[in-house]
């Protein structure tokens, strides 16, 4: 009964990502592992290097092993970016001694680990980390769980835009990955003013897609079902900007000039500044 209640269900997709993560891998060329991506100054390879990264972690982690604790005190939000973005940097430069075919062998069999014990996790339980973009200090599993998937979706999706193979914006995978994103808009909209009542609907377009509605209370922003009033500011962004506005894949503003917004502009401008990412 608890799994039908799961607001956003990801467990079930972890092993079919990472098939069409394998097979999009083992389909490069050398000239394509090395092209330059949107995640700044990392490669394709760095890129899988990374996801191969979260799989050790996550394994490492169950076998009760803690890794390196933080050099200094993590005493906010950004102690803990500066501190995972240092991991991050460290594993991606030792990984570019590894070979591309050891780097999708051991992509494979970890990813497997992965989606085993992803599937084992009590998702009402207590999460290890808390979903900190979305502003909270303790999340449940399935928060947390889903939160992973669109890690490794955007990262997937990174190399795809990269190297011009699509294929994962789908219903199926994209959706709740861009579902887990909105569950940080009443935590990036905690600051902007509004009166009670006011309502902005947030449209992606096309069969991956769907409709959120965000309403300003008296306690502040929520999401919420359709509220039958007609929304103050309507907006409407395609698949593609969508993912890469709340991952830092694309500039605000060029964001916003690509995507459609009518009502109450003020209102809508800072959805294109949200970051569903530790960043």
């Amino acid at each position: 009964m608890a799994e039908q209640e799961v607001p956003i269900k990801t467990v079930h997709l972890f092993p079919l990502l990472d098939q069409k993560l394998i097979e999009l891998l083992k389909s490069l060329s050398a000239e394509e592992w090395n092209k330059p991506t949107l995640a700044k100054l990392w490669t394709v390879k760095d890129i899988a290097a990374h996801l191969l990264d979260g799989n050790v972690r996550l394994i490492s982690m169950v076998q009760q092993f803690a890794g390196d604790p933080p050099s200094v005190p993590i005493n906010n939000y950004n102690d803990l970016v500066d501190f995972l973005n240092g991991l991050n940097a460290t594993w991606v430069k030792a990984m570019r001694r590894m070979s591309p075919t050891l780097l999708i062998e051991l992509l494979e069999t970890t990813g497997k680990q992965y989606s085993g014990i992803m599937s084992k996790a009590d998702l009402f339980a207590p999460a290890p980390f808390s979903v900190a973009w979305a502003g909270e200090e303790e999340s449940v599993n399935w928060f947390h769980i889903a939160r992973e998937y669109t890690e490794k979706f955007h990262h997937q999706q990174q190399i795809r835009e990269a190297v011009g193979k699509q294929g994962i914006i789908t219903a199926e995978l994209f959706y709740p990955c861009i579902d887990t994103f909105m569950r940080g808009l009443p935590h990036a909209y905690r600051t902007v003013i509004a009166n009670a009542g006011a309502v902005i609907q947030i449209i992606i377009s096309g069969e991956a897609g769907g409709n959120w509605f965000l309403l300003k209370t008296a306690d502040g922003w929520m999401l919420t079902q359709n509220t039958g009033s007609a929304p103050d500011t309507k907006i409407t962004l395609s698949p593609d900007i969508a993912w890469k506005v709340f991952t830092k894949g694309i500039d605000p503003q060029t964001a916003f000039d690509a995507s459609h917004v009518s009502g109450n502009i003020n209102l809508g401008e800072n959805l294109f500044n949200m970051v569903a990412v530790m960043a």
